[in-house]
């Protein structure tokens, strides 16, 4: 593909105080085949990332009322991905290598000529592609295989991937019940990989934490006009996700009178922006998720009965961690192996004592809980294993067992015990076992021999 093709997927935003000098800039851009767009002010950039972000924004860093490094921070909150480059005298040099620390691509040195606006445009341009293919090759890898971020080896996980591959081909609405850190998003986005609808978008919304008129907002979009400050028409996330999977979260969090209007797009299929006369016609699927007891908001009158039943369709339940202990150790290694890239680290595991600790352990933030607790010991862990001394101050008091002298295991019994804990969390995968077990291979073959450790078929 030529560079030209390439670059008329590219949008690339010119900021400068000087106009002759943004007309000069635009024009050079959109002669080597990018869709250039200039702004002599900041906040007429901001207002026009209100409807679409750019790729690539070149912006001056001495202006008035808004400088390049306060512009750098206000696009990267609204999109991290569009890449910042500065222009500079030489006077500004410090700040410009200050700015690519705060997270912008590069900067120009003035005098600018278009050999050096073109070069550093080109460099940009094919991080921007870069990233974009390597997230289309995680989205293709995703739908060859959509439970592959369903993780565990417990009963549950393997009832909950067989109800997730069954739901997938069922294009009705879901409810997903379960407690915060229980993997509900993961699941939603796995029934729609899986679905006819995977090739069009997933939209995400949690509807705690908004204001209703926010909720209503974000959800429906609204009309140039429809209320002071809406200088443009803006779509909604049910009208961007046409076509594919709406997920709301925290569903119990919504508000009654946006319950009606969720209610009516349900029925409907169609629905109006905020101050719109004409109705929008709608295709999607609704996946819903809660941590709360919604027969019991019913009851109480904080959510509307209709509205729940439209919603239940087929309900999910994703359960806690302290119900499958099993898939700690699963998600232990797991991890591990995650932070260990991240932070160019060597951890070997955690040791047996520390795992015997988590098992043990309620998890009342969930899997999202045990990821900080392992992602915490492995950036500040100094030895090839992680052991008790290494985990938070309120898991190393954690008492393991309350038995009596005369009932206490003998320390063979104890080590039968753990071994064949560690070999059910990995699914009797003895390489893994033996690594979590810090033990060779060889060795725990003999121990399970000699405790006579016999698989167990669980399904």
């Amino acid at each position: 593909m030529s560079r030209i093709k390439q670059a008329d997927n590219l949008s690339v935003a010119v900021v400068d105080d000087e106009p002759i000098a943004v007309k000069q800039l635009t024009r050079l851009l959109a002669g080597s085949g990018y869709r250039a767009e200039g702004f002599d002010k900041p906040e007429q950039l901001l207002a026009r990332m209100d409807a679409r972000a750019f790729h690539i924004v070149l912006t001056d860093i001495r202006m008035p009322h808004m400088d390049g490094m306060q512009l750098l921070d206000y696009v990267k909150a609204r999109s991290p991905e569009t890449e910042i480059i500065l222009f500079t005298g030489y006077s500004s040099i410090d700040e410009a290598v200050s700015a690519i620390k705060q997270g912008a691509f590069d900067y120009i040195e003035k005098p600018l000529t278009p050999e050096k606006i073109l070069s550093t445009v080109k460099r940009a341009a094919d991080k921007v592609f870069l990233v974009t293919e390597n997230k289309m090759l995680r989205q293709e890898l995703l739908k060859k295989d959509h439970t592959r971020h369903i993780l565990g080896v417990s009963p549950h996980i393997r009832e909950l991937i067989k109800m997730i591959n069954k739901v997938a081909k069922i294009d009705c609405n879901v409810l997903i019940s379960g407690e915060s850190g229980t993997g509900k998003e993961l699941v939603a986005q796995a029934i729609h990989h899986g679905s006819r609808r995977k090739d069009m978008p997933f939209v995400g919304f949690n509807c705690g934490g908004f204001t209703e008129d926010l909720v209503t907002n974000e959800l429906f979009g609204h009309e140039k006009g429809a209320y002071t400050g809406a200088g443009e028409a803006k779509k909604g996330l049910f009208e961007i996700a046409q076509g594919g999977t709406v997920f709301l979260d925290e569903i119990a969090e919504m508000s009654l009178s946006t319950q009606v209007k969720l209610l009516r797009l349900i029925q409907e299929r169609q629905f109006f922006r905020v101050g719109g006369a004409k109705s929008i016609p709608l295709d999607i699927r609704l996946i819903a998720a809660t941590n709360k007891d919604l027969e019991y908001e019913v009851r109480t009158g904080r959510f509307r009965e209709d509205l729940f039943f439209r919603l239940k369709v087929v309900v999910i339940h994703t359960a806690p961690l302290r119900e499958r202990s099993r898939d700690i150790a699963f998600f232990i290694d797991h991890f591990v192996k995650k932070y260990n890239q991240l932070y160019n680290k060597k951890i070997e595991g955690f040791s047996r004592q520390a795992i015997d600790i988590l098992r043990h352990y309620s998890f009342p933030g969930n899997v999202r809980e045990l990821e900080n607790i392992v992602c915490s010991a492995v950036a500040l862990g100094e030895k090839p294993w992680i052991g008790p001394d290494d985990l938070p101050e309120d898991l190393k008091l954690l008492e393991i067992s309350t038995m009596s002298v005369d009932r206490l295991p003998s320390l063979e019994d104890q080590e039968k015990t753990h071994i064949a804990r560690v070999l059910e969390a990995t699914n009797y995968n003895k390489v893994r076992a033996a690594k979590i077990l810090n033990i060779p291979r060889t060795s725990l073959w003999r121990k399970i021999k000699k405790y006579g450790i016999e698989e167990i078929d669980s399904e």
